[in-house]
């Protein structure tokens, strides 16, 4: 089984370096940076199953950056860190849409425990959350049940790769997704491309999707980092 990826983002560089040690001595591979301009950086590069995140930072504080993130990555599961334990704090954290909330000091067995409980409730499906029916976009509608791309009443043909690979850019819209990124979030067996391979299954769907794919709409190029999908102005990019 792969290792489950975690991404600790804490200014102080005694503490990181503590738990990067302890957590991949308990099978975790872990990534650690000093801010959340660096945290942005990784996760737009990488994917990772769970975000330890300290709230006493400069600049851009971990309330700050919850609450943004749930915007933008509403199935990352966030435990906060932080040396403001009091109730109010903690309510505040998990408000925001924290996973859950871990008061400094604390001892190294109990993070890993607490780890272990969210990433397993993040693994088990909601059965009171219907996912939604469809993205829609411009003409466009990607069935999320059916696994289906349709222009009005026309299925348009996507492989599970194509689906996948478009599924993932269209549910992060305005949001920069590197090739490895994509890698990572696209599950289709055998036909998981590598770097090469996205820039191969991204053309193809502009060529499906795109009026002039020489000069793309929806999927666009960010260069030296990867691809964006950008909503049609006038439909907009919604789920249902």
């Amino acid at each position: 089984m792969a290792k489950a990826r975690i991404l600790l983002v804490d200014d102080d560089p005694r503490l990181r370096s503590i738990l990067l040690r302890y957590l991949e001595m308990q099978d975790f591979s872990v990534c650690g940076v000093a801010s959340t301009a660096l945290m942005d950086r990784m996760l737009e590069r990488e994917f990772f199953d769970l975000l330890l995140l300290d709230v006493m930072m400069p600049g851009e504080d971990g309330f700050e950056a919850c609450a943004r993130l749930r915007r933008q990555e509403p199935q990352l599961p966030i435990i906060m860190l932080t040396a403001r334990g009091d109730l109010d704090d903690r309510v505040q954290g998990l408000s925001l849409g924290a996973d859950d909330y871990l008061a400094k000091p604390f001892e190294p067995e109990e993070l890993v425990a607490r780890i272990r409980a969210v990433l397993r409730r993040s693994q088990e499906p909601d059965m009171a959350k219907p996912s939604p029916g469809a993205i829609h976009f411009g003409p466009f509608r990607l069935a999320l049940d059916t696994r289906s791309l349709w222009r009005g009443e026309e299925r348009i043909p996507l492989t599970e790769t194509e689906f996948s690979l478009l599924h993932a850019l269209a549910s992060h819209p305005w949001q920069t997704l590197s090739r490895d990124r994509l890698i990572q979030m696209i599950r289709a067996g055998d036909e998981v491309p590598g770097a090469r391979g996205v820039d191969v299954f991204i053309s193809r769907l502009r060529r499906l999707i795109e009026d002039d794919p020489a000069t793309p709409r929806y999927l666009q190029t960010v260069w030296g980092r990867g691809y964006v999908f950008v909503p049609s102005e006038d439909h907009g990019s919604t789920a249902t």
